[in-house]
């Protein structure tokens, strides 16, 4: 993680006292911090933001933080690390069947939890980058940016989001319905003419030279790998 950019980190805690308590001892090690204080929201802004780690408290309103793993299982990459007064095994067990990276119980230490986060965040780095390449795009599937023919696209997170889901599906058609579900589940109501939309402006910032998006007639679309050059690759 290079100095130059402060690591963010998003804490998902609906109690005032512990979360000023988190939120200012993270950013005293130096990282960037937002807060969410409700499941829903916490979910809506992993799927939304990019973020290196998240820390998530399990009761919480609106939806709890099993929901909230549920949510965004497979969809957005980032880390998670569950902070919480539950101690029982089953729920270690169900965190990390649902995804979580590291599971910290109340009470802790902050510096403890720092060690943590800057611990996974070394081991995201060590890992091999997820690069779908072709046609003059490179698509991180980590980093979730997009070069065309050598420039960054200036995808929004919905697109990506799109983009990426039909990337790691590829070869296969994947219906507007599953997309608006799962892709664009963010987004309050969206449809299928939600995702023609997002595809439209995918097809135009990709440019013509990338022909990768095919619309299946009568299901929804699928993303072609003929001309794909190269998958799970470090850059």
């Amino acid at each position: 993680m290079g100095q130059e950019t402060p690591v963010r980190v998003l804490v998902v805690e609906d109690d005032a006292s512990t979360a000023a308590g988190i939120v200012r001892g993270l950013r005293g090690a130096g990282l960037d911090v937002d807060l969410s204080t409700n499941g829903v929201d916490g979910a809506r802004r992993m799927l939304a933001d990019k973020y290196d780690i998240v820390v998530l408290d399990l009761m919480l309103p609106e939806a709890s933080g099993f929901e909230v793993l549920e949510r965004v299982r497979h969809r957005a990459p980032v880390p998670v690390i569950v902070l919480t007064a539950r101690t029982d095994l089953p729920d270690r067990l169900r965190a990390f069947e649902l995804g979580a990276a590291d599971f910290v119980t109340k009470p802790f230490w902050i510096e403890e939890l720092v060690a943590r986060i800057r611990s996974r965040l070394r081991l995201a780095d060590e890992q091999p980058k997820r690069v779908v390449r072709w046609m003059g795009v490179a698509l991180d599937l980590d980093a979730r940016t997009a070069i065309v023919e050598g420039r960054l696209a200036a995808l929004t997170p919905t697109e990506f989001a799109v983009l990426a889901f039909l990337v790691e599906r590829r070869g296969r058609a994947v219906s507007r319905a599953v997309l608006a579900e799962q892709a664009l589940a963010s987004l309050e109501e969206p449809d299928a003419r939600t995702v023609d939309s997002h595809v439209a402006r995918l097809r135009k910032k990709l440019g013509p030279g990338a022909p990768a998006i095919a619309t299946v007639w009568g299901i929804g679309y699928r993303f072609e790998v003929a001309g794909e050059q190269g998958a799970g690759e470090g850059t």
